[in-house]
């Protein structure tokens, strides 16, 4: 078990930045290097030490994921750097936000009205 966590670490180690920060395109005279927030998770399982039909141990399993959301570029344009925000991801990422701090307030009003 312990040999498969360390595949993992040794093979999505370098997956960071890499996957954060996309391959710098140019065009137009402008640089523009894509900026994604990402994630991953694995998982692990064993079983029994009974064995199974063929003669080896009964159980084991595993699984992962991930994700990655474009939240905007930096671009290069003359000589200096900006980023652009991507407003579509921006508000889908937000919005869970807005409403834990909509019920936070509302639930505040309340207790402070008693």
């Amino acid at each position: 078990m312990t040999k498969i966590v360390l595949d993992l670490a040794d093979r999505f180690q370098k997956l960071g930045v890499q996957t954060a920060y996309g391959d710098p395109v140019t065009a137009d005279g402008e640089t523009l290097i894509p900026v994604a927030l990402t994630g991953f998770g694995f998982g692990a399982g064993e079983g029994e030490l009974s064995e199974g039909v063929d003669g080896e141990p009964a159980g084991s399993g595993g699984g992962g994921g991930g994700f990655s959301i474009p939240i905007g570029a930096y671009l290069r344009s003359g000589g200096g750097w900006r980023f652009e925000p991507n407003l579509l991801a921006t508000i889908v990422v937000s919005v869970p936000l807005v409403w834990v701090a909509g019920r936070f307030l509302t639930r505040l009003i309340k207790v402070l009205k008693k």
